[in-house]
């Protein structure tokens, strides 16, 4: 008898298996939208626009003009040290390559190291100048190794811009120098999502945080043209600019409490005024909202049918949102995951999702996916299972 039954229902999942699975994977909703709005304040920051986004999530705290093109300055070089450190990972250059200085590039005017042409230095050591030191000389050699040259250079960097699905943004040259350009400009929004980019490669964050340093073996001193990395608790970067055209702009980044904000001021009188306004953005930032932080992990076993093996280790994805200051405990969180899910099944396939709510209010969602791939059962293989079985059952 109970080898007749142990027959039977491996009979039954024979029959099972071999019909079509009705499982599938969806694609993950993004947990935090880069598009997503929150209300600003009314701050009246004295620059021509501004705003505040949160990196994580790219959640928008405070826009003022925000996507009104204006001219950049040397902010520029958040987009050009974004495609040299893009570069870099992606195996097209080296940080320990060497660039010889062209004649082209030691002729930059404005904030410059004073490169020779002929000169030659690593691409480690040129990124440290152009990130400390806002150097032209050395934001062109940079170009100029990476593509070819400075005019193919700013062909990527409009593409890069497209490709981000930067609004506002026109690159006439890698510098931000306007003395001859015809339309070379950014919005304040579009530098705020290329910052965002920016500060997760740790070649250039090495820099933008660093004070003073120095260049050509201690013989030169560069200062960091950001003032707020000395005088803003938190401050980690980034980028300032000015010119007679531009006037005073900063993109500037700070983290607290697991929290990086990215406040962009641009047309500043000033760079005192520039540098207050930053301030001010971010003390409301820090001030008003906190960083809601789910981490990628195990979410344990659930049970597979029809496959090679019986369980799927699943985890889920990370979760981060905006919230209000001291709202972060509150947060409550739905598992909506299935007893069993049916073969095969590959490593990262949706099995699940948790959506996250506060005060009955959805902030979003994160999937639940596999860890592993479980392949689907073949016939011959179950088969021989459902034989195996029925000739060793007691």
């Amino acid at each position: 008898m109970k080898k007749a039954l142990s027959f039977f229902l491996l009979l039954v999942l024979l029959v099972q298996c071999m019909t079509f699975s009705a499982f599938a994977s969806e694609e993950g909703t993004d947990a935090a939208s880069p598009d997503a709005v929150a209300t600003s304040g009314d701050l009246n920051i004295k620059a021509a626009s501004a705003v505040l986004m949160e990196a994580k999530t790219g959640k928008i705290l405070y826009t003022q003009n925000a996507e009104l093109a204006l001219p950049p300055a040397s902010v520029t070089k958040v987009m050009t040290l974004l495609l040299v450190a893009e570069a870099i990972d992606e195996g097209k250059i080296a940080a320990t390559d060497m660039v010889t200085v062209s004649e082209y590039a030691a002729s930059m005017g404005g904030s410059q190291v004073f490169l020779e042409a002929g000169e030659q230095f690593t691409v480690e050591e040129l990124i440290k100048c152009t990130v400390i030191a806002s150097a032209n000389d050395a934001a062109v050699a940079l170009a100029e190794f990476t593509c070819g040259s400075e005019s193919a250079f700013v062909t990527a960097m409009n593409e890069r811009a497209a490709s981000l699905g930067l609004t506002a943004s026109v690159f006439e040259n890698v510098t931000g120098l306007d003395d001859t350009t015809q339309n070379h400009v950014m919005s304040a929004l579009d530098i705020a999502i290329i910052s965002r980019h920016l500060i997760c490669h740790p070649i250039v964050m090495k820099y933008t945080s660093t004070w003073m340093d120095s260049f050509r073996n201690g013989a030169f001193t560069l200062t960091n043209t950001n003032r707020l990395i000395r005088f803003y608790p938190g401050a980690t970067g980034l980028k300032t600019g000015s010119t007679a055209k531009a006037k005073f702009c900063l993109s500037a980044t700070a983290e607290r409490d697991g929290m990086t904000l990215v406040a962009v001021v641009m047309g500043a009188e000033t760079r005192d005024v520039r540098n207050a306004e930053t301030m001010r953005l971010l003390d409301f930032g820090f001030a008003n909202y906190a960083l809601f932080t789910a981490e990628p992990s195990s979410m344990g076993e659930v049970k597979v049918t029809c496959g090679v093996k019986d369980s799927l280790a699943c985890e889920r994805e990370g979760f981060y949102a905006v919230v209000k200051k001291g709202e972060t405990k509150k947060v409550q969180q739905n598992v909506s995951l299935p007893s069993s899910v049916k073969a095969a099944v590959q490593k990262g396939d949706e099995v699940g999702r948790i959506a996250y709510t506060l005060n009955g209010q959805e902030l979003g969602s994160a999937a639940i996916v596999a860890s592993e791939t479980v392949e689907r059962i073949t016939f011959f293989e179950l088969f021989e299972k459902l034989l195996y079985t029925f000739l060793h059952l007691a």
